[in-house]
């Protein structure tokens, strides 16, 4: 028989590690403890399987049942038909969006806009929170934080009123800037393409920035405390502590929720760009879920405006897989 770990020390009376014999100067593995039932698992977790139902159940009513409308696409769809009583078309529907040119009109304004609003809404977000945090008067941040809220729950349609009215010949803005001298005349702001994109984006960022801020803000109040001492005693400014203390802790929520919008950078929806839009700036303020509204529900094709939804889904997907490649590349592992 094998000795005991006790007595292969030489020490009898030493504490009692484990009473594993020992054959060949090796421990023999530990028993393997029987695994639980299933059943037995539900009944241990059954109330947080409970609570979970519901959001389960919404996710496969409003996210999974809908996907089997997709055959849609490949059908010459006709309400009165039923959805399996149609004339399949293969892919004619996919061949005729990608032949159109205001498509990729579309497309162009979609990832333009898109990509402004998610670099100078992430930017303005994470520098939003850097100086909330750094705010030492509590009832002023307090204030501060529930101001910059207040905007993401105004409608959108209040939204681009409030801004059309400040960027109108006799506006706020036109006003501000004749009376410090930097313009003679009034400018056309809503009159302009050319400034259609970046009025979008002024207009999100302001919409979006105190609300986008709150995961920053939460994530910062979970650094330690005593990096900042540390940094204090060696010199460091609170400039130089929020860049290489602060920026460096969150640097994986940052990754996250980068991931998360560019999934999303082609779902920029189109109510802003319909509010705030007008005849003289329309070609840039087409996108693609205006374009898949006006083309193809308005004019009722239901399987062109489906083609187009599809290719919006690829398209998010692709995203996704790249920037989770890319997170992994840069040392944050995978996300998904």
């Amino acid at each position: 028989m094998g000795k005991s770990v006790r007595e292969v020390r030489g020490q009898p009376n030493a504490p009692l590690i484990t009473e594993r014999p020992i054959d060949n100067g090796e421990l023999k593995k530990p028993p393997k403890l029987p695994k639980k039932g299933f059943w037995k698992q539900v009944k241990n977790q059954k109330a947080l399987i409970l609570m979970s139902l519901p959001f389960v159940i919404w996710l496969i009513i409003f996210k999974y049942i809908p996907v089997g409308g997709w055959v849609m696409a490949f059908q010459n769809y006709k309400p009165q038909n039923g959805l399996f009583d149609q004339e399949w078309v293969a892919l004619k529907h996919f061949k005729d969006l990608f032949n159109e040119p205001m498509f990729y009109r579309a497309l162009e304004n979609t990832l333009g806009m898109g990509i402004l609003g998610l670099v100078f809404g992430t930017i303005s977000a994470i520098i939003f929170a850097l100086l909330l945090n750094e705010l030492r008067l509590l009832h002023f941040k307090k204030f501060t934080q529930t101001v910059s809220y207040l905007p993401h729950f105004v409608s959108w349609v209040i939204g681009a009123n409030i801004v059309i009215t400040m960027l109108s010949q006799d506006g706020v803005i036109n006003n501000l800037l004749m009376g410090i001298g930097i313009i003679n005349e009034p400018i056309g702001f809503m009159a302009n393409p050319d400034m259609f994109w970046g009025i979008v984006t002024v207009a999100d960022v302001w919409k979006e920035t105190g609300w986008n801020a709150i995961i920053y803000l939460a994530a910062m109040a979970g650094v330690d405390p005593q990096l900042y001492e540390a940094a204090k005693v060696d010199g460091a400014s609170r400039i130089r502590q929020m860049w290489h203390i602060t920026l460096p802790s969150i640097r994986p929520v940052i990754i996250v929720l980068l991931i998360l919008s560019i999934g999303n950078l082609i779902n920029i929806g189109f109510e802003k760009q319909m509010l705030l839009g007008n005849n003289i700036v329309a070609e840039k303020a087409l996108v693609i879920d205006l374009y898949a509204l006006d083309y193809g529900i308005g004019m009722f094709r239901y399987s062109f405006g489906t083609a187009i939804g599809i290719f919006k889904s690829v398209i998010s997907i692709i995203l996704i897989i790249i920037c989770n490649q890319f997170a992994k590349r840069i040392g944050e592992g995978r996300v998904f």
